[in-house]
């Protein structure tokens, strides 16, 4: 394989983009969300075109593990580089496959951390370790790479989640063949499509289709490891098709995350935190807020400044730069949020904010809400929305929002709110969550650890915890 730097083509539109990754005829439509105009068609691959990349994949590993880390690790700076050079392209794509705005933490943020993701993967050192040196005994712990790499990836963050998947599996010496959301395709393939231009043929493949190609990749022989982002019900099917291949995991699953508000906090000095931590990405992400818990000394208060906040933030579409909140990704997701909340208010839960959706209006918005004084039970407390959405809940003590926070069965992430750090990390201390952040929510950083606790997942991803993981651990001794 060479390792030398290929040409790489500039994309100035999104629609020059689309040309190169579309069939020239056929394929299936993609509507934007915001607007229910075309944004492309995409190719409706089959379980034929699947065991064509994997066969594809399984014979191009050997000599990519050969080139070895250092050549890896220039070849994904160099996909860095051409991500880079069509940031503009893949953003406007995303925006309109998506519907996130391009602006605020949402598609240029998006492609950035793509870019941010790959050149943090290939700057990871990955020495063997010595476990063992006494002067009798020697031991060495090295990583060797699995093999062909099944991802399956969401559509709340299809490129940045891409490539958290497909990162440390290129440089551990892996080959990846991926399936994305049959929602968002085209923007993973837009996306591999120009790190292609960069890599060895046969290295990274992305197969678009149906439930039948992921359930595939799950159970495939020539498939080593499986990597998956997604509900929890879907990586319990994945958990249960993967048995008999005893296939290695790594599941980042659904949260429901909640957030403990302590008396002593300045509620309009973490009002915005707060916000961004339940809205980022219009509440569509996995470790976003979304129930929280506020002592009542300072329940009014925090109710009252995070309404200020909420109140302000422009929602529309997502290529006006204004907008930093877009719609629901689909229908059913913005039926199931709708669902959620009209279950709260007709149990008496107090409108802060929205809960009005406007029918007559194109795309799948819903308003930003924010729901006060209901109880700890309520659908739109123990589910998750995963929509603009925020249910506060009154708590008297302590103790009592770290059992509610603690009472569900997932445990993805968690955060505490407080003008006292050390009061902030012993709550978080008692949190059954794989992330707690103090005075921030859902804040992630390709070289900190994260990963779920409970039903929300097992496995870490990030930093050299997440590239170990794909890899096989192999002890030398002697």
């Amino acid at each position: 394989m060479s390792t030398e730097t290929n040409t790489v083509a500039t994309y100035a539109t999104a629609d020059e983009l689309l040309a190169a990754i579309q069939p020239a005829t056929g394929g299936r439509e993609i509507l934007d969300p915001a607007t229910g105009e075309l944004v492309g068609r995409a190719p409706e691959h089959e379980v034929a075109d699947l065991e064509a990349a994997i066969a594809a994949a399984h014979a191009a590993q050997p000599e990519w593990d050969a080139l070895g880390h250092d050549a890896r690790r220039a070849l994904m700076n160099q996909a860095a580089d051409a991500i880079e050079a069509n940031a503009e392209a893949l953003a406007h794509l995303l925006s309109r496959e998506q519907g996130k705005p391009l602006n605020g933490p949402n598609a240029r943020f998006e492609v950035g951390g793509a870019v941010a993701w790959l050149r943090a993967a290939a700057a990871f050192d990955l020495e063997a370790e010595v476990i063992v040196d006494d002067g009798t005994t020697y031991a060495e712990m090295h990583y060797r790479p699995f093999g062909v790499v099944g991802a399956i990836g969401p559509w709340n963050w299809p490129m940045m989640i891409s490539v958290w998947q497909l990162a440390p599996a290129l440089r551990m010496g892996n080959t990846v063949v991926m399936k994305p959301s049959e929602y968002t395709p085209l923007s993973v393939l837009a996306l591999v499509h120009v790190i292609n231009q960069v890599l060895p043929e046969g290295v990274l493949h992305v197969v678009a289709g149906g439930r039948d190609v992921g359930q595939l990749l799950s159970t495939h022989k020539d498939i080593d490891k499986v990597m998956f982002t997604g509900s929890t019900a879907t990586g319990k099917a994945i958990i249960r098709s993967s048995a008999d291949t005893v296939k290695r995991l790594t599941l980042e699953l659904g949260g429901n995350d909640a957030g403990i508000v302590l008396p002593d906090a300045d509620p309009k000095a973490i009002a915005e935190g707060l916000f961004w931590g339940a809205f980022i990405n219009t509440g569509q992400t996995c470790a976003a807020l979304k129930r929280l818990y506020v002592h009542a000394d300072i329940y009014e208060d925090v109710c009252q400044a995070l309404t200020e906040v909420a109140k302000n933030m422009p929602m529309g579409v997502g290529l006006d730069e204004a907008n930093v909140l877009g719609p629901l990704q689909n229908k059913a997701q913005y039926d199931i949020v709708d669902s959620l909340v009209r279950k709260a208010t007709e149990s008496g839960a107090r409108v802060l904010l929205g809960a009005d959706p406007q029918a007559e209006q194109p795309g799948y918005f819903y308003p930003s809400t924010l729901i006060a004084d209901i109880a700890t039970d309520n659908p739109l407390v123990v589910e998750e929305q995963f929509g603009p959405v925020l249910p506060i809940v009154k708590v008297d003590s302590i103790e009592q929002a770290v059992a509610l926070a603690n009472g569900l069965d997932v445990g993805l992430g968690a955060s505490v709110w407080s003008s006292d750090r050390d009061a902030a990390r012993a709550v978080a201390a008692r949190l059954q969550a794989g992330t707690v952040w103090i005075n921030s929510h859902g804040g992630v950083d390709p070289r900190i650890p994260f990963g779920g606790a409970k039903t929300s997942g097992y496995g870490v991803e990030f930093g050299v915890d997440g590239l170990k993981a794909l890899g096989q651990p192999q002890v030398i001794n002697g």
